[in-house]
């Protein structure tokens, strides 16, 4: 298990990713950069095939740490911790292996926007959802509620701080479900394990293809899909996954 700021446990092909930087798991540049590394390194591992994004504590992540703000008389300061900044959601939205969010308390402002790079949400009774950046003379992260909430929503929490309920983004169907704090990384858990039983092949094309279709019209999103469908068609996993059903047994994938 690795330590430091983002915890990272791997286990029958499920990385468990634990945001640890007390007391609110605020994200100052160098968290940024192990969240970073870290994604990128469960990209590149065989034995990961699904990820699970969780905070220590009570609080998944309290959003930027303002005690490590860019200093506007460096030369080149704000443009650094502005591409780290970006780099951090990109790094988990980018991710080759699909994310779940195991949301345990407080995403606010940037742990928003990490909760918002994950593919799949589940989040605790306690947890709640904003994007308080006005209320510190702020404006950022509009980007980010978009993709979670309709066009008056996302105005009303960009333009007043508003935060709303795990149950008021269950109601809006935002997110899969809510848990007690103690169910959530269960619940989160079996999700994953599920992906993870699947081709490792077919999934890291699932992921990629959900990315692009968000960005694409809808005749060239499914003929974008069709190419995925005939490369894996003619892969191993493809083939077992295949004989697998006629046999009506547990496939064994290899990857390939």
């Amino acid at each position: 298990m690795s330590q430091g700021p983002v915890e990272l446990e791997v286990s029958d092909y499920v990385a468990l990713v634990t945001l640890n930087r007390p007391p609110v798991n605020a994200l100052d540049r160098a968290t940024r950069r192990a969240i970073v590394a870290t994604f990128d390194e469960i990209s590149d591992r065989d034995d990961i095939r699904v990820a699970v994004l969780t905070g220590a504590g009570k609080v998944f992540c309290a959003g930027a740490d303002l005690k490590d703000r860019p200093d506007a008389e460096l030369k080149g300061d704000f443009l650094d911790h502005n591409r780290i900044t970006r780099e951090t959601a990109n790094s988990i939205r980018e991710c080759a292996k699909p994310v779940i969010a195991a949301v345990n308390g407080a995403a606010l402002g940037a742990g928003l926007g990490l909760m918002a790079a994950c593919d799949i949400y589940f989040a605790a009774e306690e947890a709640t959802f904003g994007m308080p950046e006005i209320d510190v003379g702020l404006a950022g992260g509009a980007s980010m509620l978009k993709t979670l909430f309709g066009r008056s929503t996302m105005r009303r929490m960009f333009f007043t701080g508003k935060r709303l309920t795990a149950a008021e983004l269950h109601e809006k169907n935002i997110i899969e479900a809510v848990t007690s704090r103690a169910d959530l990384l269960p619940t989160a858990m079996e999700v994953a394990r599920n992906i993870a039983a699947k081709s490792p092949l077919a999934i890291m094309y699932a992921k990629q293809a959900c990315n692009m279709v968000d960005l694409m019209p809808q005749r060239d999103a499914y003929r974008f899909e069709q190419n995925f469908t005939v490369a894996l068609s003619r892969t191993e996993d493809a083939r077992e996954a295949r004989m697998a059903f006629l046999e009506k047994r547990q496939p064994v994938f290899k990857g390939r």
